[in-house]
């Protein structure tokens, strides 16, 4: 993966270590009767809290969202709209990492670059990343590539 690193959770400082930890436990939430995939996201204000969200699945799988859509609806209606940092947790696909789908790189940069920690429930592989790194040139209404 060229648009992060892995490296080991030791490595990374306490708040890093619990928004990974946090994303981990909200996977447990989760609402996937459908794929059984379950993924968990925890998201860091700028203020220091930590709000979890899970992905929830439905029949109409178009009504379905994901962990970290989850996460910055239940931020943005809590009244927070800056973000230090998210982690994701989720299975390992064909022995890949898991990182957020197009949409959800797309909203996240709605909000400005932070970091991004991708990790498998054991805390096994870790991916340090960015939102600009995972979407380069993202769209955004009022901007031009000069």
């Amino acid at each position: 993966m060229t648009a992060g690193k892995f490296i080991e959770i030791e490595s990374l400082g306490k708040e890093a270590q619990e928004l990974i930890r946090e994303s981990i436990e909200a996977r447990k939430m989760a609402y996937t009767p459908y794929s059984n995939f379950k993924v968990g996201a925890a998201l860091r204000c700028n203020d220091g809290t930590i709000i979890r969200g899970c992905n929830i699945e439905n029949s109409s799988f178009a009504a379905t969202i994901c962990a970290e859509r989850t996460a910055i609806s239940k931020a943005i209606s809590d009244g927070k709209l800056k973000f230090q940092a998210i982690a994701v947790a989720a299975d390992m696909v064909n022995n890949l990492i898991t990182s957020p789908c197009g949409v959800c790189r797309q909203t996240l940069a709605e909000f400005g670059d932070m970091s991004i920690y991708l990790t498998d429930p054991t805390m096994t592989k870790i991916v340090q990343t960015s939102v600009n790194d995972l979407l380069p040139l993202a769209f955004r209404l009022n901007e031009s590539i000069n």
